[in-house]
């Protein structure tokens, strides 16, 4: 691209990058049929029936109870600091991604809170400087959308450096050595081996204060004590000096890698005598029984201090930061020892929530891909009209239908790979995205094994923390990049200008926005 034509592009955006967050304001990046409806009871109303009610309820995708009508989590945008609630759709439905959407177009958004459904005031908030205070930030709120009963709902994804904590002296959370249970969905696939990917009770004054002061589920590769058989992920319980695979510091035989997309994880304890942990795949399936028996000798009674942690360990994150990674869409907190019957009645309704995988990047759909570096968040990828180089421009509800089109691509089963993607102009039929000497061009289908590696991309969550990043299929170690406005594969380092580490998350991470033609 001609110096002159940069120079054209950089003013044109000073002009007109204010105006995409109302250009983005119509719909989401998937298109979801139906209508939410109700449901007749959610895992907080089994919990309750079951003589064991909920104190603590969170999730970023559906309602808990049957009635509940409240807001399920809030977000914050980055272009002006604004924050909106998140609800349901209906009482008892499925999150309105959509009101998402629509605030967080043109800019990013991140997860601030989620809230507790009960109203019992046990809202986690991130621990980090305007959250709770702390050294960490809060999670993106878009790298991960999935579909619950047929409607878009969104994760919360956390990356090392993310975490969330609430603290309600009158919130009710069991304390000493009070039975309790509690269960998450998570993910099989989003995992690390670093402390401690915790969702349950915790300390109030965020250190490790001896054994049995926490009582939470963690989730993750971490093999505390040694010894540990298979490659995880596996259930365990952070009871505070250690996470227990059973009963004692030895590795429980009965442990089973927990690999599904999405995972049900449970832990109840009596205070005193016993515990229990449980797993299954979310979408379908019975419960299995990993443990049942006695406290590990030294942790009974417990100590329960009644805080709240999600994404960490119980001693952090005021002056450290969380080095663990886990996805968490829905979990609960109960006052008492639930029965195996209401253990397996949560599972069925978990089940029946719908949760499944949903990409923006299936074949046949249309996507535009929006630049997430803060520099450019009303730029898109597209090719240009004076040769076949590719480049991110702006692009405005007021841009002509040539520009809308060529910052449009219609996905297709990747070309040398079906489990990748490759991305057809919408302006220009038979021309695809490729690259060629690691730059981006826009070029027709040759039919070639090189020119179908070359066109060949496989998604990935964000590289940043946010949206999609896009891999090379012949050049794994390459990302679609803009570089001083123009498309590139880049590696995180190397000889190549475009390959400088700085701002490479963010330049190789994309959000999958609504598609402009």
């Amino acid at each position: 691209m001609v110096p002159a034509l940069i120079m054209f592009r950089r003013l044109r955006r000073r002009l007109v990058v204010s105006l995409a967050a109302v250009a983005l304001a119509f719909g989401g990046l998937v298109a979801f049929s139906g209508v939410s409806q109700a449901a007749a009871q959610g895992p907080c109303d089994i919990y309750t029936a079951g003589g064991t009610p909920c104190v603590a309820a969170h999730s970023t995708t559906r309602a808990l109870f049957a009635s509940y009508n409240g807001p399920l989590y809030q977000v914050q945008r980055a272009s002006d600091s604004a924050l909106r609630d998140i609800g349901v759709l209906s009482a008892g439905g499925v999150a309105d991604a959509a009101a998402q959407d629509a605030f967080c177009a043109g800019t990013t958004c991140t997860i601030t809170r989620l809230y507790d459904q009960t109203g019992d005031g046990n809202t986690l908030v991130y621990q980090g400087p305007g959250g709770t205070g702390g050294a960490d930030t809060a999670a993106a709120a878009t790298t991960e959308a999935l579909s619950v009963g047929g409607q878009k709902a969104y994760a919360l994804y956390i990356n090392p450096g993310n975490s969330y904590f609430a603290y309600n002296s009158t919130g009710g959370v069991p304390t000493g050595s009070s039975p309790e249970g509690e269960y998450m969905v998570t993910s099989g696939t989003h995992v690390n081996n670093k402390c401690c990917f915790d969702y349950g009770n915790t300390e109030t004054d965020h250190h490790a204060d001896g054994n049995g002061a926490m009582d939470a589920i963690n989730f993750g590769t971490e093999c505390w004590f040694g010894g540990c058989s298979g490659t995880g992920p596996w259930v365990q319980a952070d009871i505070e000096n250690g996470l227990f695979s059973g009963g004692s510091k030895t590795w429980n035989p009965n442990q089973v890698s927990q690999t599904s997309r999405f995972v049900t994880a449970m832990l109840k304890n009596d205070g005193t005598t016993q515990m229990a942990l449980k797993g299954a795949g979310a979408q379908s399936g019975s419960l299995t029984q990993l443990y049942s028996g006695a406290l590990p000798s030294g942790w009974s009674p417990m100590h329960k201090q009644g805080a709240i942690i999600l994404g960490s360990g119980g001693d952090c994150c005021q002056t450290n930061t969380n080095a663990s990674a886990g996805t968490f869409y829905e979990g609960a907190m109960v006052k008492g020892y639930p029965s195996d019957a209401t253990d397996a009645a949560v599972q069925a309704d978990i089940a029946a929530a719908g949760y499944s995988t949903t990409t923006p990047f299936t074949p046949g759909a249309r996507v535009s891909l929006q630049a997430t570096t803060s520099c450019c968040t009303g730029d898109y990828l597209q090719h240009d009209t004076s040769d076949d180089k590719v480049v991110i421009a702006p692009v405005t509800s007021s841009s002509s239908a040539t520009v809308k089109g060529d910052a449009t691509w219609i996905v297709r089963a990747g070309l040398a790979n079906s489990n990748c993607v490759s991305f057809e102009s919408a302006n220009t039929p038979g021309s695809y995205l490729r690259h060629y000497a690691f730059q981006l061009h826009l070029q027709p289908n040759d039919g070639t094994g090189q020119f179908a590696a070359d066109a060949t991309f496989c998604s990935k969550p964000g590289n940043s923390g946010t949206g999609y990043s896009l891999q090379s299929f012949n050049y794994p170690a390459k990302y679609i990049r803009h570089y001083s406005f123009t498309g590139y594969i880049a590696s995180d380092g190397g000889t190549n200008a475009w390959d400088n580490t700085s701002m490479w998350a963010q330049d190789t991470s994309w959000l999958a926005a609504s598609p402009w033609s």
